[in-house]
């Protein structure tokens, strides 16, 4: 088991999990691109119950299911979290150590940066990715 552990820039958010992630994505959809402020949003799923978080934290819906999560003081990215689900999506970016993460796939390439070329040979999926019991 690996051991995740980030935060946002100034410090005052911090979380930690212990457990082995749902799956690690890349998605490539507009919204994930603007709430990160870059190309695409790099994220590490977790089961909500397997990651503590602690520090001050703000919300925001970016549709009826997924709310975003940052950092009430610097504005860092944190989360988004499916509470319908139970899964929570921990930006790569906010990682102590970013190399932990291993994408398994791209999604939403459809929305993806034209000048953005994918090397990496994994699965990619125009929209969505499929189910596999849960909504990612």
């Amino acid at each position: 088991m690996t051991l995740f552990r980030g935060g946002c820039l100034c410090g005052a958010v911090r979380y930690e999990t212990t457990s082995n992630p749902l799956n690690q994505r890349v998605c490539h959809c507009r919204a994930c691109q603007k709430v990160i402020g870059a190309a695409f949003n790099a994220r590490v799923l977790m089961r909500i119950e397997h990651v503590a978080i602690s520090g001050p934290t703000s919300t925001f819906h970016s549709s009826k299911t997924l709310e975003r999560g940052f950092c009430s003081h610097c504005g860092s990215s944190i989360f988004s979290r499916r509470i319908s689900a139970g899964v929570i999506g921990l930006t790569a970016g906010s990682l102590d150590e970013p190399s932990l993460f291993k994408p398994d796939m791209h999604f939403w390439v459809s929305s993806k940066q034209p000048w953005l070329i994918i090397a990496d040979n994994l699965p990619q999926y125009a929209e969505g990715p499929p189910s596999l019991g849960y909504k990612p």
